[in-house]
Formats: C-alpha cells, sequence, structure tokens
C-alpha cells in the first residue's frame, strides 16, 4: 500500500519541468494540459479546470454512493442546466429589446416626441404603477420614458427628491415596499433533513447489509421463534438505521453552514442616498424610489434609470451573454441589475427590485449554489479508491474462504460441532449461515472502503470557513481556503491592507511655499484659496453632509478623497456652496494606470476650468507654472521645479502619500459641445498651473509588523505592490518590515512598476523571486509579477481592492478581496474577502489554510490504522480459523467511530501556532508522509500482534480455560472487542499530533474532540455492559476493563518511542519511482523536492 497511489499521487505520472513545489515546475502560468496527466486524480487547481478534466476523476473513483460522495462536488449536470437556463433568458430578453427598437423605428418621428402621458395605474400612495416601470425597464422604453417626463417625471412620480433621495424613516421605506416589491427574490429552498437521510440509505454495501439483516431475521423468527431469533438480524439492522442517521445528522449540519455562508456572500452592502446624505445599506434594503451613487467597480443593484452620468460605461455581459461595454447617456439610460459599472460614475433612480428585474428572475430560475470540488478532495478520491480496491480484494477473499470452509465441513460452532454437514444441514440453517458470512465480508467492505475520507475535507472547511468568519475572512471559493496552506508568496497592496486606510493631511506645499500647518488659510491668496476650493469640491468622489441641527460634519468618499475634504473644510469650504458656483461639464474618473482624474467645470461667470488631482510627481510633469502670495501666475523655473520635486521625495522618505492639484483656464469654444463629442473628449492635461501638493500620513497598522514576520519565519514571502511612489513605498516597506532597513532597498528588491513593465518574459521570471516592493504600479504589473512567479511554480496569493485588479486576482492561485475598499468587480474576482482589510488577516487565513491540511492528515493516519488493523486482524482468523472474532455490528460501531466521529474530532482541530513553523506544503506533495506511515504502521502493527495473540490464545492467556468453552470463546471475542476500540480511543490523541511529543497540548480547548472521545468511551461500555444481546457480547469483569484499557493506554509511549525513528527525507512513492527502470537518473537542471 505504500505506492504513489495511495499517498494521493501517481508514479506513472509525466511531471513537467521545473516545479519548486514537487521538484517540478509548470508550463504557462503553473497550469497543466490534461494530456500531461495520467492519474485522474492529481488536479493541482480546480480553480480553472474544464469539463473534461473533471469528469474523469469521478469516472475513476470507486464509490459506493455517489450521491453522498459527490454531494459538494461541482454538479455537472447542475451546471450543464444552468448554462441553457441563462442562454433562454438571454435570448428572451434580447428579443424583446430588438422587437421595441423594430416597433420604435416604425414609428413617425412628428409622433415620437409627443409627450402623451399614458394611463398610470396607481399603487396605492404612488401614481406609477409596478407594472408600468417594470415595462419601461424591461422594454429599454425611451419613448415611454419621455412621455412621462423623463428621469425627472419617474422621480415626481416616485416622489423622490433626485438631490437628497427617499425619506430615511422606516414608514416611508415599508410603503415603498408594499407598493414595489423588496430586493430579494425567491430562493430554491434547501434540502431537508429527510433528503439527507435518503442520500445515505443509498449507499451499496449498506443495502446489501439491509436485506442480508432481513433474510438472516426471517430465518431466526422462522428456526428459533420471535423471542430468540430476532436478535442476529435486528442488530445489524439497528446498526445500519444508526449509521444511516449518524451520517445523514453530520451532513445535514454541514450544509446549514454552507447554507450561511452562501447567504453571506450574496449580502452585498453599498452607498445610498438618503435624506441628503449617503449611508451604508444592505443590498436588500434597497426600495423603488432610491437614489444610488454609482463608482467603477460597482454592480448595478437594481433596475434603475440613470439620472446623472460621467464617462459612464456598463459592462452587461452577465444579463446579455455578450462581453460589450455599453456607454449610459441620456439616449440610453436604463441599468440592469446585476450589470457592474465598467468606468465613469453617476447616480441612478431605482425603477425596479427583487423578482420584478430580469436579474432577480434570472437568479430565482436557477440553482446557485452547484458545488465544487478542491484539489485535496480529489485526492482523497484517489485514495479511497486504491484503499478500497484492496478492501474489496480482501473482503473478496474472506467471502470465498470462509464459504469453502462452511460448505467443506471445516466451520465448526463454539462446542466444537461441524456447522454444515452435506445432506444434513437443514437448507434454513444453511441459508443462514452463507448470509452469516456474506454479512461478515460486506461489512468487511464497508470498514475498507473509506467513504467519509474525502468527506471529511468537506467536513474541515466547513468547520473552518465558519471560524474564518469570526477571523473576519469570507471564504468564496471552497478550495481557495485549502490552496492558501501551500502558498509560498503573497503580493499585498499598501494601502488600506499594511496600512490603517485612515488619512490625514499633515503637510502641504502651495503658493511656491511650504504652509505650516497644513490648513493655515492665512498664508493663501484669495484667489489661490478660491482655485483650491473650486478644485477640491467639484473634482472629487466624495461628499460632505452638513447636518441642520448639530455641527457634526459628515465625510464621505475613499479615504484619499476624504483626507483632502477635511483639509480644505479647515480651509473654510462650504462644500454646498462651492459645488453650486460651477456646473460640471465633463469628468475624467480617477485612473489607476494614469493615476490621476480631472474634471472640467463651467463657472458663473462661464469661464472654464479643468481641474485635475493625483500622484503627485506625475501632476507635477504636467504644471509649466504656480500662483504665487501676490497672485501672480509665475513660470515654473527649474529652481522651483527641484524644490517641489525635493519636497515629494521628502514626505515620501517620511512614508507620506503625495497628491498634487493643478488646474488650466480653457477656452469655452473649444470645448464639444454635443453629448456624443463630450463623452469622448480627452480633457487637456498640458501648461498646468500647481496649486497645492499634500502629503497624506496612513500610518502602518498594528500588528503588520508581527503578521509579516510570522509569514517570513512560515516560508512565505510578502511582496508589497503598491501605486504609491517608490520612495514612500520603501519607507512603509521598512516599517513593515518586508525590507530589513534602507540598505536593502535596491534593484530588483525594490522595483518601479514601469520598469518591471519593460523587461521581457524570461527577464521578468529571473528577478520575479527577488523583488520586495513594487512602486508605482498599474494593476497590470501586478498581473505580470503573479503569472512570472506562477511559472516559476510559486503558489500565489494576492491582495486587490480596485476594479482593474480582477485579472490578478483571477491568475492567483488565491484572490483576496478587500472587504472595505473592495470594488464588487475584485471580490466577484476573488476567492476570499478580507473583511476588515487587514493584512494580519491574510495570514490568519494562511493559518487556516495549513490547518485544514494537517487535520486532513490526523484523520488519514487515524482511518488508515483503523483500516489495516481491522483488516488484517479479519483476514488472519478467517483464513486460519474460519471464524472472525469483529463480527458485523461491532465492525459497524467501529466504523462510525473511525468514519464519523472521528472525522469531526480530527477535522475540527483549531490551528496552531506550529503549523506555522513549517515549509508551506507543495501541492503534489504526498498526501501520506512518511511521518504519517511511520506512526500509522506501529500502530497497526502492535494492534494486530496484540489481538491476533488473544484471538488464538486469549484463553489460555485469560485463564478462561476452566470456564465453558462456549463462554470462554465469548469472553476472549468481546475482550478484543473492546481493547481494539479502546486503542483508536487512544489513537485519537496520537493522531492529533503527529510529529510533536506533547499529544496532549491544547486538547482541553478542544470541546468537541473531548465530548466525541467521551461519548465513545460511554456508548462502549453500554455496549459491553447492557447490549451484548445485540453484539453477540458478554459483560467482562474489572479485570477485563482493565488489559482492554491497558492494551489501548500501550499505544501512548509507543507513539513516543516511535517518533524517535528516524524517517528518510525522500518520501515513499519517490523512492519507488526511482527503483530501476523509474527513472533513477533525474532530468538536467531538475531540483530536488522541497
Amino acid at each position: 500500500m505504500s505506492n504513489g497511489f495511495a499517498n494521493g499521487s501517481s508514479p506513472r505520472r509525466r511531471r513537467p519541468e521545473n516545479d519548486i513545489e514537487a521538484g517540478v515546475a509548470s508550463n504557462r502560468s503553473g497550469d497543466f494540459s490534461d494530456a500531461d496527466l495520467a492519474d485522474p486524480f492529481d488536479i493541482t487547481s480546480t480553480k480553472n479546470a474544464s469539463f473534461e478534466r473533471l469528469k474523469r476523476w469521478r469516472q475513476a473513483a470507486l464509490v459506493l454512493n455517489a450521491s453522498r460522495r459527490f454531494r459538494y462536488t461541482l454538479d455537472l449536470k447542475k451546471e450543464e442546466e444552468k448554462k441553457q437556463v441563462l442562454r433562454k433568458i438571454r435570448a428572451h430578453a434580447q428579443a424583446i429589446r430588438a422587437a421595441h427598437l423594430f416597433k420604435a423605428a416604425a414609428v413617425p418621428v412628428g409622433q415620437a416626441n409627443e409627450t402623451i402621458k399614458p394611463p398610470s395605474t396607481s399603487t396605492g400612495e404612488f401614481p406609477i404603477g409596478q407594472e408600468q416601470l417594470a415595462s419601461i425597464s424591461r422594454d429599454h422604453d425611451t419613448t415611454a420614458l419621455q412621455q412621462y417626463g423623463g428621469v425627472a417625471g419617474i422621480s415626481d412620480l416616485l416622489k423622490t427628491d433626485l438631490e437628497k433621495g427617499v425619506h430615511d424613516d422606516e414608514a416611508e421605506l415599508l410603503k415603498r415596499r408594499n407598493a414595489f416589491g423588496s430586493n430579494n427574490y425567491p430562493r430554491k429552498k434547501g434540502r431537508n433533513f429527510l433528503m439527507f437521510l435518503w442520500d445515505a440509505c443509498k449507499d451499496l454495501t449498506l443495502i446489501i447489509l439491509i436485506v442480508a439483516a432481513a433474510a438472516s431475521l426471517a430465518l431466526g423468527i422462522k428456526s428459533e421463534g420471535i423471542k430468540e431469533g430476532w436478535y442476529d438480524g435486528g442488530s445489524i439492522a439497528f446498526a445500519v438505521i444508526l449509521v444511516i442517521v449518524v451520517t445523514a445528522i453530520s451532513d445535514y449540519k454541514q450544509s446549514l453552514q454552507f447554507q450561511n455562508l452562501n447567504e453571506e456572500k450574496r449580502n452585498i452592502h453599498l452607498e445610498v442616498v438618503r435624506g441628503g446624505r449617503r449611508v451604508e445599506i444592505s443590498i436588500y434594503d434597497i426600495v423603488v424610489g432610491d437614489v444610488i451613487p454609482l463608482n467603477i467597480g460597482n454592480q448595478v443593484p437594481a433596475d434603475g434609470i440613470l439620472i446623472t452620468g460621467h464617462s459612464l460605461s456598463i459592462d452587461e455581459s452577465s444579463m446579455t451573454g455578450e462581453s460589450k461595454i455599453v456607454h449610459k447617456d441620456s439616449k440610453d439610460p436604463f441599468l440592469m441589475s446585476g450589470c457592474k459599472v465598467a468606468d465613469g460614475s453617476g447616480t441612478m433612480l431605482v425603477t425596479g427590485v427583487g423578482i420584478n428585474t430580469e436579474w432577480g428572475l434570472l437568479m430565482a430560475s436557477i440553482s446557485e449554489d452547484s458545488g465544487e470540488e478542491t484539489p485535496l478532495q480529489v485526492r482523497l478520491n484517489g485514495v479511497a479508491t486504491f484503499i478500497g480496491i484492496v478492501g474489496l480484494s480482501v473482503a473478496s477473499l474472506v467471502l470465498i474462504v470462509l464459504l469453502a470452509r462452511y460448505f467443506s465441513g471445516h466451520t465448526k460452532n463454539p462446542d466444537g460441532s461441524v456447522q454444515f454437514k452435506a445432506g444434513k444441514t437443514k437448507v434454513g440453517d444453511a441459508i443462514d449461515g452463507a448470509i452469516k458470512i456474506i454479512t461478515v465480508a460486506v461489512t468487511i467492505v464497508v470498514v475498507a472502503v473509506p467513504e467519509g475520507l474525502p468527506l471529511a475535507v468537506t467536513l474541515t472547511l466547513a468547520y473552518s470557513m465558519r471560524k474564518m468568519m469570526a477571523d473576519k475572512a469570507l471564504v468564496r471559493r471552497l478550495s481557495a481556503c485549502e490552496t492558501m496552506g501551500s502558498a509560498t508568496t503573497i503580493c499585498s497592496d499598501k494601502t488600506g491592507t499594511l496600512t490603517m486606510n485612515q488619512m490625514t493631511v499633515v503637510e502641504a506645499y502651495a503658493g511656491g511655499k511650504k504652509i505650516d500647518p497644513p490648513h493655515n488659510k492665512s498664508e493663501l491668496s484669495p484667489m489661490l484659496h478660491t482655485l483650491l476650493i473650486e478644485g477640491v469640491a467639484q473634482n472629487t468622489n466624495g461628499s460632505v453632509y452638513v447636518p441642520e441641527v448639530g455641527n457634526d460634519v459628515e465625510v464621505s468618499g475613499s479615504p484619499t478623497e476624504k483626507a483632502i475634504l477635511h483639509w480644505a473644510l479647515k480651509l473654510g469650504m462650504n462644500f454646498k456652496e462651492a459645488r453650486s458656483q460651477s456646473s460640471i461639464v465633463h469628468v475624467f474618473p480617477f485612473n489607476s494606470e494614469k493615476k490621476r482624474g480631472g474634471v472640467a467645470i463651467q463657472t458663473a461667470n462661464s469661464e472654464v476650468h479643468i481641474h485635475w488631482k493625483g500622484a503627485a510627481e506625475i501632476v507635477l510633469a504636467c504644471c509649466t507654472s504656480y500662483i504665487d502670495a501676490n497672485e501672480q501666475l509665475v513660470e515654473m523655473d527649474e529652481e522651483k521645479m527641484a524644490f517641489y520635486r525635493k519636497a515629494i521625495e521628502d514626505m515620501a522618505s517620511d512614508s507620506l502619500r503625495c497628491v498634487a492639484i493643478a488646474y488650466r483656464p480653457y477656452e469655452k469654444e473649444s470645448v464639444p459641445t454635443s453629448e456624443e463629442l463630450l463623452a469622448h473628449w480627452s480633457l487637456p492635461e498640458d501648461n498646468l498651473v500647481l496649486l497645492a501638493i499634500v502629503g497624506l500620513k496612513d500610518p502602518c497598522r498594528p500588528g503588520v509588523k508581527d503578521a509579516v514576520l510570522l509569514c517570513q519565519k512560515a516560508g512565505v514571502k510578502v511582496k508589497m505592490v503598491t501605486g504609491d511612489n517608490v520612495k514612500t513605498a520603501k519607507a512603509i516597506a521598512v516599517e513593515c518590515g518586508i525590507l530589513a532597513s534602507f540598505a536593502d532597498a535596491t534593484e530588483p528588491t525594490i522595483i518601479e512598476g514601469k520598469t518591471f513593465r519593460a523587461l521581457s518574459d524570461a527577464q521578468r521570471e529571473e528577478i520575479a523571486e527577488a523583488i520586495s516592493v513594487m512602486g508605482r504600479s498599474s494593476p497590470n504589473d501586478k498581473l505580470l509579477l503573479v503569472q512570472a512567479l506562477r511559472r516559476k511554480g510559486h503558489v500565489v496569493a494576492v491582495t486587490g481592492d480596485g476594479t482593474n485588479d480582477a485579472p490578478a486576482l483571477h491568475e492567483a492561485d488565491i484572490g483576496l478581496a478587500m472587504g472595505i475598499q473592495g470594488t464588487e468587480v475584485a471580490k466577484e474576482s476573488s476567492d476570499i474577502i478580507i473583511l476588515d482589510d487587514n493584512f494580519a488577516s491574510v495570514v490568519k487565513v494562511v493559518r487556516w489554510g495549513r490547518s485544514v491540511y494537517a487535520n486532513i492528515q490526523k484523520f488519514i493516519q487515524f482511518q488508515l490504522t483503523v483500516n489495516v488493523a481491522a483488516l488484517v486482524i479479519n483476514v488472519v482468523a478467517a483464513i486460519s480459523s474460519g471464524d472472525v472474532p469483529l463480527n458485523a455490528v461491532q465492525l459497524l460501531w467501529v466504523n462510525l467511530i473511525m468514519d464519523t466521529l472521528g472525522a469531526l474530532a480530527l477535522a475540527t482541530e483549531p490551528p496552531t501556532d506550529h503549523l506555522m513553523d513549517r515549509r508551506p506544503v507543495g501541492r503534489r506533495e504526498p498526501l501520506i508522509t512518511n511521518i504519517m506511515w511511520r506512526n500509522l504502521l506501529i500502530q497497526a502493527m502492535y494492534q494486530v500482534s496484540v489481538l491476533l495473540v488473544l484471538n488464538f490464545r486469549g484463553v489460555s492467556i485469560l485463564g478462561l480455560a476452566h470456564q465453558k468453552h462456549d463462554h470462554a470463546i465469548k469472553v476472549k471475542n468481546t475482550l478484543i472487542f473492546n481493547a481494539f476500540v479502546f486503542s483508536q480511543v487512544f489513537n485519537e490523541f496520537n493522531a492529533r499530533k503527529p510529529d510533536e511529543f506533547n499529544i496532549f497540548k491544547g486538547v482541553t480547548k478542544n470541546f468537541l474532540f473531548m465530548g466525541i472521545v467521551g461519548l465513545t468511551v460511554v456508548l462502549q461500555i453500554i455496549i459491553i455492559e447492557f447490549l451484548g444481546k445485540f453484539t453477540t457480547t458478554v459483560r467482562l469483569n474489572w479485570q477485563q476493563w482493565l488489559i482492554s484499557i491497558i492494551i489501548g493506554l500501550i499505544s501512548w509511549p509507543l507513539a513516543v518511542v516511535g517518533k524517535l525513528i528516524p524517517v528518510p527525507a525522500t518520501p515513499i512513492n519517490k523512492v519507488f519511482s526511482r527503483l530501476p527502470g523509474r527513472g533513477i537518473l533525474k532530468k538536467k537542471g531538475e531540483p530536488d523536492a522541497s
């Protein structure tokens, strides 16, 4: 059983060259083509695996109960159905629109512009009904919209203020929900407990046992009468029912955990404008009439109409199936729920929610959760298949031997009489004898085929995911939680992840000098002050809400926006007044590629000003002049340019984020007049006038330095990838411990995005591992870094929050999106959402990932020990004496301890610090390590030898020779069963710490483990002392109990001695693969397994 297949990987596999994790490496981006893989169970990543690949391992698995085994894997059939439903609904939506366009084209031009108000069916409080709103949105009916008076007309009918939104009081919201519905859709009900019970009944071996029990029951009652004859069959039936019920309860509880997690995933939080202020609410709380601000990366949360938009583009692929970005303006103002904002910004009026939207219909008609397998689950199916084949072979052998012995007259009763005599034994008795033999053989299959092994992964993951929620991590993809344990590199953002994301302006330069303190208004000339306030107020995504009573000003927006708005407020800005003094002509939203954002405005006296704000050195490079203290426009000479550059460098060295604010006047005649031309107008960015440069302090998060050190100790390299200035990045990297000192900050350890971008693929691969900090990087640079690292065989985790981070999050082995600052697009591309945006939470995810792997290994070690011992004991006894010491009911009880209860106890061990003292586990490293082989073989050999000695010499050793032979055999077999169960109970403690001497460390904190061990012991006492009729056991005296416990107890000191035996570093499967003819010579350049 020590070949590679049992280790979860096949020695037949042809490995791609150069993969660090297994001494080999991948082709492009670390993925493998299906042709490369001979072993169907070898899938290193299920993240983007093909349907064919997933089908292959399912077909190769040996499965006794398919509905249970594949419950938490991707339902390929459902997935296909889901795609068909999506296609139908999309086709339906497009057909309606095509029909409407055709109809619109047929209407004469004169008629189209007539504003005839359509009849409006009143919905109680509101003059317009849900049907009219739905038909306008669904059909994209601009004609009807115009007839109602456009978005302003609809807002009047909905009693909504387009500036201030709806009133934020419960009565108003309830009124709207009653009239137009709530933003929810009916979900398909989850499976109930009876369905899980039915699934557990479908196990082939359990069905055979039930049939055998029924036959045994009938024969027993016929031959011995109902009072005595029902025990044999009844006890097997009861044991099978117990297994089914316990299995169903365990599976049902697991499914409830997944349902709760899915609910969390769907619950998006977003900002709406209510009562003039921006408030954050759940997507489920949106009502018709709400005014919602939209920014890049947001999901459109309901159907609606555009109020205002600046370069607003929507990705409608989720609804139409076409990856076409649609520009939204007054000609096409309709927004569909479920689509994403690809570019620009705007505000929308909600006109349809929940089931009254196409998205709601779509979500209600597809069953959303169709499962997903993880690489570990697939590998465990491989292990279970291998062990199952061995178990089936052994069970078949036992069946043949026992039947041959029985029918040839070699099987004797405890009193020495022969059980079967040809021609003399009654047919009923002969069948009964054969049924008992078949029952034993089938029960051996139940014990031997570890059906619960792949499900233990799901159990561990369900437990871990629940606990990770408390650790501020929401797992979107099961496999990510597991893959995180193998992560070798984490590429982290700086702002908000390594830092607090609480920015404040601490330094400012304006009018050619430093302003100290930065909000000292007296040092600014009136003209400069006016322009600055105008630029800050209009060129922002944030907003300022001043309540009518009280003076607590509420500022919303990104941390950078909030800091600059707070600074402007201290300079005396009245936000509402500043915005009302000019109107926005065109907006260039902030762009992480260009690192700046701009706005064109028209002032009250019809002048056009273009304001820019962005990365200080980039905006400064576009400036040709500045305004001095005397309100004169002064040309930016070399000396002044050097002064400002030095100021930026000094601020960056103090780990400040530097932002420059600039403007330029523009000729009104040159501004495009038509909406179409304006949408494609590029704002001029030359000849700018510098207004100010500010330095924003964003302190390092407490605990980040320790988290980074912990990662480094655990063999995980942390790289900082930031859009900030290289100097700012360097200062923060030293503060966080990513760089040991400023002396380390040389290329390529610290590199600029554009330098990295300019290299060839080969050069990037060469330096990728050495990079610790990348400054002034674009999201595409992050993607290139991830690809280079994955080609080098690294398992890469990436954090991201912006829409443009989506490709890198998707490409990485584990994409980590930020819960607070992250856009919906980033979250949807991610595998795990870090709810508090904190790097320390990322490190906790690594711990949990390693814990999943470690817990599975503990469970495998425990289960295989039971497998090996039970099989060997029964086989040897059956072949030598024709009798088995462990009968069907006893084996079913052992199977319950081993499978369901064992998985619960060991799969829910919380992570320990010890996990972070190891190197990352390679994704191709064998599941069963040499340490595990050593531990399980020592324990199994001990159990087998002691119990076989008891089986053959037990009567004399236990001093039972003077008792009746029949009773003595029963006592001996009961003691073997009792000692076997206690061996498992004590070995469960050993399995907790496969490579540590102190197996009791933290055991009292794991209440579930202690509870299960306690329950097992109590049930065992009840079985032996009170249920002897069922289990064919007899009561034991205190000495025999003591012997049973001592036999189990010896496994503890034995485990300590075993751990002193050294194991070879090379995994067993590799030893076999290096045998003659299996490639002793390594390929040139192939490194040793890490």
